[in-house]
């Protein structure tokens, strides 16, 4: 009964061995072949046991392997234990016919009595390893495929970006020109008023001291007796203080078109302030008014290093307003002081002075207080002077009270 179940397992045992589904070999510790089943000889290609019996090992594998595979299987018999062989390596058999497969193969270890044993179950992978290769292949396409779109996004994000700065320059560039044309068009503009506004005021400003000058002149050739001198001085010095007053509204003119295109620059030399305020001292009493008198005072140094030109045009204004808008019979102050690091000219009049109202306009462009709208002018002296006193790096200041006075102040930076 015994013998019976033992050939009825041996039996089972031979149908599972026979007919699993993955090669089974069985060898010694030699490395000889001592079991194979059907699936194995198949796989590889045998078609008898006889073939494969007795044989070692290496038979199954190919040449190249065959060293190391010997040191690797002697290791594993020193200390047999189940797991995957070649782990993380690609393994390859070899058929009968010399041809190669990719293959799977995991051992395990049993013994009998005092002999040990190695079964190996091998798989072919071919399948999968194709499938393995069609994917990696498929992998690799779509990662030159990826790489080609992010290097086409980033030629993209590139162009776009470039597109982006020249249009930001070119749109930059677009509002620098308009701001540049709408500054162009003020500035003609403004100039075409000016020159209308000249046209306009020169032909207004002109009249009075031309017929001053024309009637002064026939009144002239009429006094010819020498009793008459006085009345022959009289009208000189009508006709002297009238060309003067043509004189300054030309100078004015011309400086103002010369000041609007920055045609004026400062050019210091070093001079005599004194001597020159003086000087214009005495021109000014041949067209002050009937005894007007200048007071004038000098402290400090007399040479300076500065512009006489435009110094010399600012105190004329100066000088002239003071005449025009004082009384007969008024004192007119001048005061020069001049210290190590300043100098300061003071110009002082009793006439009939600024308003509150109009003192915040007195240095703008074709300004005339209120109080002097009969009185000869064009309103662009001290304007013109306001702009020279910026071309000398200096300052001006005023302080006027109606029906007393205006007073003057100059201060210029010493310069050496």
């Amino acid at each position: 009964m015994a013998k019976e179940k033992l050939q009825q397992e041996k039996e089972k045992f031979e149908a599972l061995f026979q007919h699993a589904s993955m090669g089974i070999l069985v060898a010694d510790t030699k490395a000889e072949i001592l079991l194979v089943n059907h699936f194995l000889l198949k796989l590889f290609g045998y078609k008898n046991e006889g073939d494969l019996i007795g044989k070692k090992i290496e038979t199954l594998i190919p040449s190249r392997y065959h060293s190391k595979h010997v040191h690797h299987r002697d290791s594993y018999t020193k200390d047999p234990q189940p797991r995957p062989m070649g782990l993380g390596k690609d393994l390859f058999a070899v058929r009968e016919d010399g041809s190669e497969f990719p293959v799977e193969i995991s051992l395990s270890n049993y013994t009998m009595g005092d002999e040990s044993f190695t079964i190996a179950f091998v798989s072919d992978i071919s399948k999968r390893k194709e499938f393995e290769n069609t994917v990696l292949q498929h992998q690799e396409k779509l990662n030159e495929t990826n790489k080609k779109i992010e290097e086409l996004n980033n030629e993209l994000e590139q162009k776009v970006e470039t597109r982006t700065v020249e249009l930001q320059n070119a749109l930059t560039a677009l509002e620098t020109s308009k701001d540049e044309l709408t500054k162009a068009l003020s500035k003609e503009k403004e100039l075409s008023d000016l020159k209308s506004r000249f046209v306009s005021m020169a032909s207004h400003e002109f009249r009075t001291p031309l017929s001053t000058i024309l009637s002064s002149a026939s009144l002239v050739a009429k006094y010819t007796e020498a009793e008459e001198q006085e009345k022959r001085n009289k009208h000189i010095h009508r006709i002297k203080s009238s060309v003067n007053n043509l004189t300054n509204l030309l100078n004015e003119f011309l400086s103002i078109g010369k000041i609007e295109d920055g045609k004026i620059l400062a050019n210091n030399i070093d001079f005599n302030l004194k001597e020159m305020i003086t000087g214009l001292c005495s021109e000014m009493e041949g067209i002050a008014r009937n005894g007007q008198q200048f007071r004038y005072e000098h402290k400090g140094e007399e040479n300076i290093f500065s512009d006489p030109t435009l110094l010399r045009n600012v105190v004329t204004n100066l000088l002239s307003n003071a005449i025009k808008f004082s009384p007969e019979g008024s004192i007119i102050e001048v005061k020069i002081s001049i210290e190590a690091s300043e100098i300061m000219i003071q110009i002082k009049d009793n006439g009939m002075g600024i308003s509150v109202e109009d003192q915040v306009h007195l240095f703008e462009r074709f300004f005339r207080g209120a109080n002097v709208t009969n009185i000869q002018g064009t309103g662009l002296g001290l304007h013109i002077v306001g702009k020279y006193i910026e071309l000398l790096d200096g300052r001006i200041e005023f302080k006027s009270e109606l029906e007393k006075g205006t007073e003057f102040m100059i201060s210029l930076k010493r310069q050496s």
